[in-house]
């Protein structure tokens, strides 16, 4: 079996995908937090091609802005067909959410399915 290369790593990392889109938040300054479960997630592995399946869970308290849910799973879709890895997924995920709706914090977690015998759980955080 060959190693895995610098460009297995960064596969998908750099790619550009749409924008989410936003709407203005009616209650700035509450504190309430959006959770957004993603139960049929999925994109591939650099290395064998083959499909990663998993949740995503999007947790966030909005500041200004409200991520708008129909643009945010158009932006999911477009790792369908992605070569990238999980732990990059998710921190990719997290930075789209904190670039579209700039929140107080932003929580992502990835849970994939098992592959070779593991499942896999990443997460990554963001609060300003």
């Amino acid at each position: 079996m060959s190693e895995y290369t610098d460009e297995h790593a960064a596969a998908g990392a750099s790619d550009r995908l749409s924008s989410i889109e936003t709407w203005p938040n009616q209650y700035r300054g509450r504190g309430y937090t959006v959770e957004i479960d993603c139960p049929e997630f999925t994109s591939l592995c650099p290395k064998t091609g083959l499909p990663d399946f998993g949740t995503l869970i999007v947790k966030y308290e909005p500041a200004e802005h409200c991520l708008e849910l129909k643009s945010f799973k158009m932006h999911l879709l477009e790792y369908r067909n992605l070569p990238i890895f999980q732990e990059n997924v998710v921190n990719k995920v997290l930075d789209a959410v904190v670039e579209a709706a700039a929140p107080v914090r932003a929580r992502v977690e990835g849970h994939f399915e098992a592959r070779g015998g593991h499942s896999t759980v990443i997460v990554a955080e963001h609060c300003r």
